[in-house]
């Protein structure tokens, strides 16, 4: 199964998430049609703001976090490897538009939905599976099917394409 998840988001980072704004940036509204163009092909627009690096190391340790989560063989591990690579690019997200407030508390999927509304479904996704997680982390194996731990890859891919696509589009400033 580890296999079919690999070729998934081989096959997606391949024919990455073309967003041109008739397409919505959330869960529901997402397929995996590889007609799409290449992101890779489009340049970046030279007249955005450029992007923190803090933003760009969060979204590579993002990328990272989710080739673990594909290699893992144990479902409770992939699942826990996705999350944590999604939620290491909502810290992307964060690092490229919120700016520090005393105070202010909440989760990063709390955050991300004031800061960045565009990306509020995905929050509440990810925010939706993060006690899942935790149980992952602690161990407990039981909680967390395969099919439920590939469709977190597959998700926690998408996202980041689209976070991303955000990002080099100038969305954060």
């Amino acid at each position: 199964m580890t296999v079919k998840v690999l070729a998934d988001y081989r096959g997606r980072r391949e024919a990455a998430v073309g967003l041109a704004g008739e397409q919505s940036m959330f869960p529901a509204g997402l397929s995996n049609d590889s007609s799409r163009t290449s992101r890779r092909s489009r340049r970046i627009d030279a007249t955005a703001a450029p992007v923190p690096q803090a933003a760009r190391d969060l979204l590579a340790d993002a990328g990272r976090g989710l080739g673990r989560a594909i290699r893992a063989t144990d479902a409770a591990d992939r699942y826990a490897a996705a999350h944590l690579a999604a939620l290491r690019a909502a810290a992307a997200v964060l690092a490229a538009r919120a700016r520090p407030v005393r105070g202010r508390r909440g989760s990063a999927w709390e955050l991300m939905s004031k800061v960045a509304p565009e990306f509020s479904e995905w929050a509440a996704f990810f925010a939706a599976g993060s006690a899942k997680r935790q149980a992952a982390e602690a161990g407990i194996q039981r909680l967390v099917s395969a099919r439920e731990a590939d469709d977190m890859v597959r998700q926690a891919s998408t996202f980041l394409d689209l976070v991303e696509d955000w990002l080099s589009r100038g969305s954060a400033s």
